[in-house]
């Protein structure tokens, strides 16, 4: 357990709680399940309802500035005054450092934010004996983290996850990730594109998996024939926006009803494309066939997983470099015993292994992705065999307990030692796509 004594840990995220961030909830409740004691800190206001039921689960309180207002600028302006009267040194080289990466950055403006920011963490974490500083994502979060650590001196260290990684310049990654103690990331596609980065500091970087609460995955039975025909079920679930390939899936599936296949799709997830999505079906004529469902609970979306047939997810990388990294929905999906089809972006092959725990396709390649999805529609015997496969490479390496435990001796935790802090190459023996750097 962690040794309380030794002070609690700062959580840094952009919004808590968010209904597409189950990963990070899942981390937390583990956490605290484990014996930390955890203060959040949401650098906007708490998404509205509906929440996910594990959210009241969490013990940690939740620290976040008013959102505008007399109210917040008087909240910073305290904080501030009470980090520079602590320590003017530090408070003096945060500045100058704020001075400096606001000159070099094209958004200046996103840098003093974070600076303001980190002042108001710095003076929280100071306050209540914070002894370390985890952030969350890449940007925003990171650079909070990074500049609360200069004017506190508590060292912080970030997890990297896909949007955030890609879309940050490089060279602002390598400056906090060599300021960290320590860069986790949840592929190891994401752990290379890190130590090419990072050179001689490559060592900084672990592999940490977003684990998978399987007790509360109960593998399904095998579903039964049913007296009379019905429709098979793929289901997918993600954001509607680029990099999810929800058009590809579509278009794949107008190339199935060509072939005969019976079936049904529901897409689950809300996004900027949900009108050209619901135009393509129209325009397909696949109205009745494929239905955008809108956001899901998580509970809702276990129940609707039971009744799946088949997981789609048709990753690509998008025209401004942003991608997936392992999408959770993927592992659920094999929690409970769907075979999955997917793409060969990022990290999916980690964990999609073509032909042992599922399928995959090229990306941008609905061709494919319809070979793929009709191969399995037309041997349930195969399909099955491939969803075991994937429940057994899950309790393998994404467990949630195994991967929350290495994240917990990265923090230094060294009574949870039992699980040691994976490093990044670790995952070479894992298949992977080749990596592109986001300038």
């Amino acid at each position: 357990m962690i040794d309380h004594a030794a002070g609690p840990i700062a959580y840094v995220m952009k919004r808590y709680p968010r209904l597409t961030e189950t990963f990070i909830l899942n981390e937390i409740r583990a956490m605290e399940r484990l014996g930390a004691q955890l203060h959040i800190f949401s650098l906007l206001p708490p998404e509205p309802p509906p929440h996910h039921p594990m959210v009241s689960e969490v013990v940690a309180p939740i620290h976040s500035l008013p959102p505008q207002g007399r109210a917040k600028w008087a909240g910073l302006a305290r904080a501030h005054g009470r980090m520079l009267a602590a320590s003017p040194l530090r408070y003096a080289g945060a500045v100058l450092r704020a001075m400096l990466w606001s000159v070099l950055s094209p958004s200046p403006l996103s840098v003093w934010k974070q600076f303001g920011r980190g002042g108001y963490v710095a003076s929280s974490c100071r306050r209540m004996g914070i002894r370390h500083i985890h952030a969350h994502f890449a940007n925003a979060p990171a650079a909070t983290a990074r500049f609360a650590s200069l004017m506190s001196g508590i060292p912080f260290s970030f997890t990297a996850h896909a949007k955030d990684l890609y879309l940050t310049p490089p060279r602002v990654i390598q400056r906090r990730a060599r300021a960290a103690t320590f860069v986790a990331t949840c592929t190891g596609y994401n752990a290379r594109y890190l130590e090419d980065l990072l050179g001689a500091d490559a060592g900084k970087v672990h592999l940490v998996y977003h684990g998978i609460d399987l007790s509360q995955f109960g593998v399904r039975e095998a579903p039964q024939p049913a007296a009379q025909p019905q429709p098979r079920l793929i289901l997918s679930v993600g954001r509607l926006v680029e990099k999810k390939g929800h058009d590809d899936l579509i278009t794949a599936c107008a190339l199935l009803r060509g072939r005969g296949h019976s079936f049904r799709c529901m897409i689950v997830g809300e996004g900027p494309l949900r009108g050209a999505l619901a135009a393509q079906i129209a325009e397909l004529q696949l109205e009745g066939m494929v239905t955008l469902e809108g956001a899901m609970t998580h509970s809702k979306l276990i129940a609707l997983y039971r009744h799946a047939d088949l997981f789609a997810l048709a990753p690509r990388i998008a025209d401004d470099g942003d991608r997936d990294g392992i999408p959770n929905v993927i592992a659920e999906a094999m929690a409970i015993g769907i075979p999955v089809v997917s793409t060969d972006v990022s990290g999916i092959p980690e964990l999609v292994q073509p032909g042992r725990t599922g399928m995959l396709a090229p990306p941008n390649d609905p061709s494919a992705m319809a070979d793929a999805l009709g191969q399995l529609l037309a041997d349930p015997h195969a399909a099955t065999q491939l969803a075991r496969a994937a429940r057994a490479r899950l309790e393998q390496d994404f467990d949630l307990w195994t991967t929350t435990r290495r994240l917990h001796a990265l923090i230094g935790c060294h009574e949870c030692g039992e699980v040691s802090a994976q490093p990044a190459a670790a995952a070479a023996e894992y298949p992977t796509t080749n990596v592109e750097v986001a300038s």
